[in-house]
């Protein structure tokens, strides 16, 4: 499960990067607090498939792309 977790948050910090956004931008788009931000992209906590969405509609990519 960990490692999971590990690869989504790169993966979403990866594609965030890309997309010059900061994990403000990403928290204000969702209404997520920005240290929950922090520990999903730290791979430090395990999230519902309802965030994994969420976080996908703001970075426009499917879930898939965040979970490979």
């Amino acid at each position: 499960m960990a490692q999971i977790s590990k690869t989504l948050g790169q993966n979403i910090k990866r594609i965030r990067l890309r997309r010059k956004m900061s994990q403000g931008d990403i928290c204000r788009a969702i209404k997520m607090d920005r240290s929950y931000m922090s520990a999903i992209e730290g791979g430090k906590v395990n999230v519902t498939i309802a965030i994994v969405e969420k976080l996908a509609h703001a970075l426009d990519v499917s879930v898939d792309e965040l979970l490979k």
